[in-house]
């Protein structure tokens, strides 16, 4: 081996034993991410086999969406207290379990359950694995590792939507929840051998119930009432009430904080330098791909006729392009710093986007999606992957937790919050012509086309806002003596 292709010095990740350890954490992400995804096309079958109604049967999705946003904070904290495997562990038993739970449901009620549980489950596995890995890796290391992490946690998406139709199609609804079975086994083995023992840290004032209570409830409360506001409306009491409430409670745990010499959330986090607008990003950011991964799932379905197997396979090119962009955004961070590589991410898929908010009525894949797909899937991986770097870089170890939860929460709130407000302005489009007895399928097409320009829109707003972010290129987390700045080094361009 030559001195140039030789590894760095010390690299842990050019080890066996890094190599399986970074593959491990990033089984995690996809486990979560693609379980938001993949029953998406199995939700008709699903419906006909257990006699869901239209306005019930989205609690299959949205339940696993409020529970896994509304613990995540008290997830990472808990990572960070009680020891990051310990949660890892517990989070994916209780995973494997709802899953398994999911698939044997013969009632409503039984399947909504378990999707609760399997939310609570990704909300203590999420935080826990993305904290291992910012602690365990350093240096060179760590970009590589986040841009792997990032580049799945991409792809989960739209691999979760190729399997749900081929496992639908194929094997049945019940298979969407059981293939998570072999995949938390292999996450459990692979804990318990490869990750070390942790113990977490002991807090001299005790645990902050308190701060646990508000902010779990404000959480919960915030993304129930974003998932139920296109059918409650914006202008309804339970919506203006639901926002406001869950308002007081999170002012309250603000509150709370200030006054706890040990608190659940340090609010001095925030000081690190770039963390609050790379959160901030990864909101305004993901409301916008969210939603269109929505309305193109529609438009190929409802439109253009495809099968639930024709629209997961339509998928397959977008995890080639999110592959790419996370890729280069790893090779780059060290030159560039993050900011570049956001911004350019974020103006890449806004203009994937743009191009997909043109579609026709008569579209064809080729003609009309695979293209602007693969452009929105490199920005993405871009954005996704600078975005993670940024709001991780210069955490203490000892709040690396809480730092990823932080993150994985603003990808969830985006989510919740783009598919509220953009489905919204879709329906009330398509309504209007439907009234005015234009055809279906042009009041549908007509409805996603104006849905996807505002998520353009948004992904420019979120490169407007990474303009303001901080252009780190990694580096290393604070010590926890130094906690009391929380000024890591940043490049000052």
């Amino acid at each position: 081996m030559t001195a140039s292709t030789a590894p760095p010095r010390g690299s842990f990740l050019a080890t066996g034993r890094g190599k399986v350890t970074l593959a491990l954490l990033c089984a995690v992400t996809f486990l979560d991410v693609m379980d938001g995804a993949i029953v998406n096309v199995a939700l008709p079958t699903i419906r006909t086999h257990l006699g869901f109604s239209v306005q019930n049967l989205q609690w299959v999705v949205s339940g696993y969406l409020i529970t896994y946003g509304g613990f995540l904070l008290l997830g990472g904290r808990a990572g960070d207290l009680l020891g990051r495997r310990r949660l890892l562990i517990a989070g994916t038993a209780l995973f494997a379990a709802s899953s398994l739970a999911c698939g044997l449901a013969e009632n409503q009620g039984l399947l909504v359950g378990s999707r609760l549980a399997q939310g609570f489950g990704a909300a203590m596995m999420s935080p826990a694995a993305l904290s291992i890995l910012t602690t365990t890796f350093q240096d060179s290391d760590r970009h590589k590792a986040l841009g792997a992490w990032a580049g799945i946690s991409g792809m989960a998406s739209a691999v979760g939507l190729l399997f749900g139709g081929l496992l639908t199609q194929e094997f049945g609804w019940r298979w969407v929840f059981f293939v998570n079975l072999p995949l938390c086994a292999l996450v459990l083995f692979g804990t318990f051998r490869i990750l070390k023992a942790d113990h977490g840290r002991s807090v001299p004032g005790g645990f902050d119930v308190v701060g646990a209570v508000l902010v779990t409830a404000g959480m919960l409360l915030l993304i129930f009432t974003l998932v139920k506001a296109p059918d409650e409306g914006w202008g309804a009491g339970r919506t203006v009430g639901g926002l406001a409430a869950s308002a007081v409670l999170m002012a309250a745990f603000v509150v709370n904080e200030q006054r706890r010499a040990h608190p659940l959330v340090p609010l001095s986090i925030f000081r690190i330098k770039g963390l609050a607008a790379a959160d901030a990003t990864q909101v305004i950011a993901w409301a916008g791909f969210y939603s269109m991964f929505f309305f193109v799932t529609l438009y190929m379905q409802n439109v253009l006729g495809y099968s639930q197997l024709q629209s997961g396979l339509s998928y397959v090119p977008v995890s080639v392009g999110i592959g790419f962009g996370s890729t280069v955004a790893t090779k780059m961070f060290v030159r560039t710093g993050t900011r570049p590589i956001i911004v350019s991410g974020a103006l890449l898929a806004a203009g994937g986007i743009l191009w997909l908010s043109r579609i026709p009525v008569d579209g064809t894949y080729l003609g009309n999606l695979l293209t602007p797909l693969v452009v929105m899937g490199a920005g993405l991986g871009l954005l996704y992957a600078g975005v993670q770097t940024a709001a991780n870089a210069g955490v203490p170890e000892d709040r690396a937790g809480l730092a990823a939860a932080l993150i994985t929460t603003s990808f969830q709130l985006g989510s919740a919050l783009g598919l509220a407000v953009f489905s919204g302005i879709a329906t009330s489009r398509t309504s209007h012509l439907l009234a005015a007895h234009t055809p279906p399928p042009e009041a549908l097409t007509a409805g996603f086309q104006r849905a996807l320009l505002v998520s353009a829109l948004c992904l420019v707003a979120a490169g407007a806002i990474a303009l303001r972010a901080s252009n780190t290129r990694g580096d290393p987390a604070a010590t926890p003596e130094a906690e009391q700045d929380l000024e890591p080094s940043y490049d000052p361009v």
